[in-house]
């Protein structure tokens, strides 16, 4: 697990200062929308974003609320901080691995990650770390691409992934929510104005 973390650091770590520049196609076409969608269903007073790299959910913080972020890449950090200084965001920031969470037992009233399992080399102990920390009755909010339904896109997807995870550290076959259901939350649901490839996946603990 170590090893393939640090592999998956170094490469956001090399892309962190083109990462916005590298997705300004696609977060203008489809992930601004999503993420708004996202971050309306947050609810209670203390939140945590996980994998918040450059930042690019700073504006749809709820106001008011006392937010954290993490993210394990300290490059990408880097970025958000500049940002976090340059829109005056109010959040506190973190290096930190989801894997391995040094937040105690049921400390969020929400969880909250945007297409961040892609590039977690063990995500089913990611996910069981969300759920730790997470209090009881709250909540797990994420936004992610996973592996189509459809059986020859699939294949397609699964062919190409070593290249794609080679280049960029980030899996396009994964299969998120079956990984969610597999964590013991009370109910896991996904949006129904998810596409066959984004899921916006909610959970209950």
């Amino acid at each position: 697990m170590k090893s393939d973390s640090a592999a998956i650091k170094k490469k956001y770590d090399r892309i962190a200062p083109y990462f916005e520049g590298l997705e300004a196609v696609m977060e203008g076409l489809f992930f601004k929308n999503w993420r708004k969608r996202l971050w309306a269903k947050v609810d209670g007073y203390h939140i945590l974003e996980v994998g918040v790299g450059t930042g690019k959910n700073f504006d749809f913080y709820p106001a008011g609320a006392r937010i954290t972020a993490i993210d394990f890449s300290r490059e990408m950090l880097k970025q958000a901080d500049h940002k976090k200084a340059r829109k005056n965001t109010s959040v506190e920031l973190n290096l930190m691995d989801v894997q391995s969470l040094s937040f105690a037992d049921n400390s969020f009233d929400t969880v909250i990650g945007s297409f961040v399992f892609c590039s977690v080399p063990l995500p089913v102990k990611g996910l069981k770390e969300l759920y730790r920390v997470c209090k009881p009755g709250g909540q797990i909010l994420l936004l992610e691409h996973v592996l189509s339904s459809n059986a020859m896109l699939a294949k397609v997807m699964t062919l190409i992934n070593p290249a794609v995870v080679a280049l960029f550290g980030a899996n396009i076959n994964r299969n998120t929510v079956k990984n969610v259901k597999a964590c013991g939350f009370a109910s896991v649901r996904v949006d129904e104005r998810s596409g066959d490839i984004i899921k916006l996946i909610e959970a209950r603990k």
